[in-house]
């Protein structure tokens, strides 16, 4: 799997894990569907649930990401980072795959 976590935003994704109601274990989904301006969306969530048939994992930077491997073709040499400034903050997403993207962040079209 070519999906990178930055540390930076592995870093956050610890601390929401920490002050949320998550059992330990807890895992970073990262994801794909239909939809938004651009034909796909991104999703990021904290699941508990591990197909190993059908889900990719590793561990970067002390978090446990899975990745479905159907959805891994289209997030093939992604970058998860996260982002704080004055007037923004989230994660961002830098796929070298997306042909066009919306003003959003994220939605993406390959």
């Amino acid at each position: 799997m070519s999906v990178t976590v930055t540390e930076l935003a592995a870093k956050e994704v610890k601390r929401f894990i920490e002050e949320g109601d998550y059992d330990a274990g807890a895992l970073l989904r990262i994801g794909v569907s239909s939809g938004g301006c651009s034909g796909f969306n991104y999703s990021l969530n904290i699941v508990t649930d591990f197909d190993e048939a059908n889900d990719m994992k590793m561990e970067q930077h002390g978090v446990e990401v899975i990745v479905n491997r159907k959805e891994a073709l289209f997030l093939e040499g992604t970058t998860v980072d996260y982002y704080e400034g004055i007037e923004q903050r989230g994660f961002q997403f830098h796929n070298p795959q997306a042909k066009r993207t919306c003003g959003c962040g994220n939605s993406f079209g390959v």
